[in-house]
């Protein structure tokens, strides 16, 4: 197995690189390395420019408008985007419910989605988690009960990561109660301005709006808008969430965050420390591990070869490195890590009056990662997925 990039692939590299320096905004770089607030003008307008180069659906493959790169191409362009200070792209749209519409959507829906995902004029959200349904997805409630051309969805969802953006949501819901609760669900596109569908901001620990709580009552949504069969949603779900847990491990944004930190322990005067080094020294090399393990699944995809199914240890190792990276900050930057003021961050203050800066946002990243092992399937239920089919225990 060579996991060493080839000269076409490193001048592809430079290709990303070069576009990348030209076109990202100085302004969101800034924000970026620094782990400021990104407002969603930040995000869609990275979104547009991506889209307009026809990037914006980089894994996409040609036939629905995407550039078709390989699975090298496309880590590649991906690290340079993220050691560069893009803002990672939001998922939902591109990453998530695209390959679900392309592999099982009709022609009329790719037809009508997918050019608003790639230009990134259309903002997606995800519909899944409800109070009682985590982890436990199957056991979901929101109920969807087929009336002529339309479907009256009722319930709710939760932990909608930055829905009060949203223009679609795409929402697994409750079509059958008859049998085993995994065959009773069926994958829905709901526009967000229907009537009845109402968002309701969740309040962070760090004083954010990140989530939401989605209601629908008696929202009308076309039959039309069902993708592929009714009640086979779960199988839909499934292609879903491999693309998210593999997203998750998000290798080459710990790579950038790693350099943050060296950044913070050189300025906090702890970077010479033997024992703050060695943790440092051990963070990385788990990060070159969990590099490793990506480059492995690519290698073997590229090859033809059937690809490592290890998508939840992917997630568990790379949840994990981001918690443990956010808490070596907060470590490095000792007392002046602790205020956090969320007012005063949004008034412009970054912590220059103590000559300190790059502490004022650590809390509020520490505060928000704390979620990192608990969404897209939490790490304990990952590890048994990955006894029950890595391991075969």
């Amino acid at each position: 197995m060579d996991l060493n990039f080839t000269p076409e692939e490193q001048a592809f590299r430079q290709e990303i690189r070069a576009w990348v320096a030209e076109n990202l905004p100085k302004d969101i770089s800034h924000k970026v390395h620094n782990a400021l607030h990104l407002s969603k003008n930040d995000m869609q307008r990275w979104a547009k420019i991506l889209g307009a180069k026809g990037w914006h659906g980089w894994a996409w493959p040609k036939q629905f408008g995407g550039p078709g790169w390989n699975v090298i191409q496309r880590h590649l362009f991906e690290e340079e985007c993220a050691l560069a200070g893009a803002p990672r792209v939001v998922p939902f749209g591109p990453v998530m419910v695209a390959p679900v519409i392309m592999a099982f959507g009709s022609p009329e829906q790719q037809k009508r989605h997918l050019p608003g995902i790639m230009s990134g004029e259309v903002w997606w959200s995800q519909g899944y988690s409800e109070p009682g349904a985590g982890s436990d997805l199957a056991s979901l409630k929101c109920r969807a009960e087929r009336k002529g051309d339309y479907y009256i969805v009722n319930g709710q969802k939760t932990w909608t990561t930055l829905g009060q953006y949203g223009d679609w949501i795409f929402c697994l819901v409750r079509t059958d109660t008859s049998g085993k609760p995994q065959t009773g669900i069926s994958f829905l596109l709901i526009d967000m301005k229907s009537p009845g569908v109402s968002v309701r901001p969740i309040i962070m620990l760090d004083g954010g709006h990140e989530v939401n709580e989605v209601w629908f009552d008696n929202v009308e949504v076309p039959a039309d808008n069902l993708v592929g069969e009714e009640n086979k949603g779960w199988t839909y779900a499934k292609h879903l969430l491999a693309h998210e847990r593999t997203n998750i491990a998000d290798v080459n944004r710990a790579k950038r965050e790693l350099e943050r930190l060296k950044r913070i322990a050189r300025a906090e005067g702890v970077y010479e420390d033997t024992r703050f080094r060695d943790e440092i020294a051990k963070l990385e090399v788990d990060i070159v591990a969990l590099e490793m393990m990506v480059l492995r699944v690519l290698s073997a995809e590229k090859s033809g070869k059937a690809a490592l199914d290890v998508a939840g240890l992917l997630k568990i190792r790379g949840s994990e490195i981001q918690q443990r990276y956010t808490e070596l900050m907060m470590l490095a930057a000792g007392p002046y890590s602790v205020p956090f003021v969320k007012e005063a961050m949004e008034a412009g203050w970054q912590g220059d009056q103590v000559g300190a800066a790059h502490c004022a946002p650590l809390a509020a990243t520490y505060f928000n990662y704390r979620k990192t092992t608990i969404y897209g399937g939490s790490n304990e239920v990952q590890r048994n997925i990955v006894s029950a089919t890595v391991l075969g225990s």
